[in-house]
């Protein structure tokens, strides 16, 4: 983008849009944050203490899969299953609770298609494997386990709480000149569109043609540009210092 300086949006859950921020001010790049939801805790001790009985394997997918499952039940940290982190953050996220001996895919596969690459799930015939993760969300993990052979269920030991913005912020974006906006899956696209629809002109197509969309997967690049988006960049990976990276590389072009 030369000669135009970004000004970035992040649409980050609040924690991991800290960070971010955190990297792109020490690069000097202007940057806001707008989380579109809120986390809430959704699964009892009991679930979880029956879950663990009856599991071979753990999947946790995300940060707040972990940090709400251990608000709402202890998880030991001599756990008898082989467990999964779908991305490093989650990973560490578990080490923090004191949970070591954990498998994730690499940095640029820190995804649902990596995990399912990892050699450790590629027999599954018969096993038991408990998917902790929020509400609704993909089921790409636990259909293709099935289709493996293995028993899955789910605990979702959060739930999203979806704000409702009102249309003052998209004015602000507008008059901060956002001209860049993060979006690291797919709900999170689909909700940011329906309320940029809800509060712009239907002739005014700048956040659809003008702004650039910098996503993290090849799942949301290939959905933005079924919904119109036209200027995409995807970093194939969703970690605050891939993200950074890219950014700065932009803001340098």
């Amino acid at each position: 983008m030369p000669g135009k300086p970004l000004k970035v949006l992040i649409t980050r859950p609040k924690a991991k849009a800290q960070q971010l921020a955190l990297l792109l001010n020490q690069q000097g790049i202007v940057n806001t944050s707008q989380a579109l939801f809120d986390y809430q805790k959704n699964a009892s001790a009991h679930d979880i203490a029956t879950a663990l009985e009856n599991a071979d394997i753990l999947i946790f997918v995300s940060v707040a899969a972990v940090e709400f499952a251990h608000a709402s039940y202890p998880l030991p940290n001599n756990l008898s299953q082989t467990i999964f982190a779908v991305g490093n953050a989650t990973k560490k996220a578990l080490q923090a609770i004191g949970i070591t001996t954990t498998l994730s895919p690499s940095p640029q596969q820190e995804h649902s298609e990596g995990l399912l690459k990892l050699p450790q799930l590629s027999k599954v015939i018969g096993k038991r494997i408990i998917i902790f993760r929020g509400n609704g969300g993909r089921e790409h993990i636990a259909n293709s386990l099935t289709l493996r052979g293995a028993e899955v269920r789910y605990i979702e030991s959060y739930q999203r709480v979806w704000r409702t913005l009102p249309i003052i912020i998209a004015e602000q974006w507008r008059a901060q000149k956002i001209n860049c906006i993060v979006v690291t899956s797919n709900d999170i696209l689909l909700a940011l569109l329906k309320y940029l629809a809800s509060t712009t002109n239907s002739t005014d197509n700048y956040w659809q043609s003008q702004c650039l969309w910098v996503v993290v997967s090849d799942r949301i690049e290939k959905n933005a540009k079924a919904l119109g988006l036209t200027r995409i960049i995807n970093t194939h990976g969703a970690s605050s210092q891939i993200l950074c990276n890219t950014l700065q590389a932009l803001s340098c072009s």
